[in-house]
């Protein structure tokens, strides 16, 4: 009834061999994955046609993004403008 428990944690003892394991945040892959989507996405879409898209649709939505804007900004650490 003396069982050694491994000094492994459990998801490490768990993913030894195989090769599909969960990448964490910041992982190498990810990073290659965004760089190369984003690349792609500059190479293949219009950006100004989508920065037009995104303009607020009318002065109320605008003056609610500023205020949101500077809402996020006075609890950030950051300095904005």
């Amino acid at each position: 009834m003396n069982e050694k428990k491994s000094s492994q944690p459990a998801a490490q003892a768990n993913s030894a061999g195989k090769s599909n394991q969960t990448m964490g945040e910041g992982s190498y892959e990810g990073t290659r994955d965004y760089q190369k989507n984003i690349a792609s996405y500059l190479e293949d879409a219009d950006v100004a046609a989508d920065a037009r898209a995104a303009r607020p649709a009318s002065k109320e939505e605008a003056e609610e993004l500023k205020r949101a804007e500077k809402e996020g900004l006075s609890r950030s650490k950051a300095r904005g403008e």
